[in-house]
């Protein structure tokens, strides 16, 4: 028959172990560190810095931003055709050193400066993902009588004819990705939606149920949509999790822009919309 003792150190060891499975399960979940280039305008720029504390607060080992190339307004082929003594995009792909390439997609789509980072890219690291973002819509709508001219037009705006742009905009992006994969017989380059995201997130304001924000134009700072701290933490958590193809949901971000409470909607609306999107490459376990 076991002694007290004997139990209690049978417990404790137990305990113990557990502890120790359980916290290896959890490392070994974590996916290792990626090298990340990041190109495109104003509705991405803003990502690489907050994707760095995304994945500090997730407690990813390794994870680098190679380098950031900005440019207000671009299409990809701007930043393709920048001269190769100021093209840090370029010369970071020809390192072969780089494992995640983003680009922020303009509204005249096709766009050759996706094929050609494609092409070039997989030319040094035939392993490479290459990220296009799809955004939220300019103006939020591409009807010329429509657009916003002052930020406090979107209170009025439908859900519908917003989901409509975004649609238009990520078809045409979809075709160009799809003919870019068969012609490199490869999934390499995926789609961020961004603006399907977005747009749920206008919803949930205009149903009062996503807290602190009463009317969509105070998730914007002018009539162009160019993005709040809310719509730029979403616009994060999407590339994070198709960069990293986990679940950013129960992460502690630091700040006092977003409220905690808005983060955890926020990384939600982000996880559901992107891994249930075919074209991320992001797959929700079941």
């Amino acid at each position: 028959m076991k002694t007290t003792l004997q139990i209690r150190s049978e417990f404790w060891l137990a305990s113990w172990a557990f502890f120790l499975l359980a916290t290896c399960a959890t490392a070994a979940e974590l996916p290792a560190g990626l090298r990340i280039f990041y190109t495109g305008h104003s509705f991405h720029m803003f990502v690489p810095t907050q994707i760095d504390v995304i994945a500090k607060a997730a407690g990813i080992q390794g994870h680098r931003q190679v380098g950031t190339q900005g440019i207000g307004g671009s299409r990809v082929i701007q930043h393709w055709d920048l001269a190769d003594d100021k093209n840090k995009a370029k010369q970071a792909l020809k390192t072969g050193e780089v494992d995640v390439f983003t680009m922020a997609a303009h509204l005249a789509i096709p766009d050759d400066g996706i094929k050609n980072f494609t092409e070039l890219g997989l030319m040094h690291n035939p392993n490479l993902r290459l990220l296009v973002q799809a955004s939220w819509y300019p103006h939020d709508v591409s009807a010329t009588d429509k657009k916003i001219r002052d930020n406090s037009q979107r209170n009025d705006m439908k859900i519908a004819d917003l989901q409509a742009a975004v649609d238009e905009w990520r078809v045409r992006l979809e075709a160009q990705v799809d003919a870019l994969n068969k012609e490199h017989n490869r999934k390499a380059v995926f789609i961020v939606p961004v603006g399907d995201a977005v747009v749920k997130l206008r919803g949930m304001v205009i149903e009062g149920t996503f807290p602190g924000i009463k009317t969509q134009s105070e998730l914007f700072t002018d009539p162009i949509g160019h993005a709040g701290p809310q719509v730029q933490a979403l616009a994060s958590y999407c590339n994070y999790v198709a960069i990293y193809r986990i679940s950013p949901v129960g992460l502690k971000i630091p700040g006092k822009s977003v409220t905690q409470e808005q983060h955890e909607i926020l990384q939600k609306l982000a996880w559901d919309t992107v891994s249930g999107y075919s074209h991320s490459g992001v797959v929700a376990a079941p």
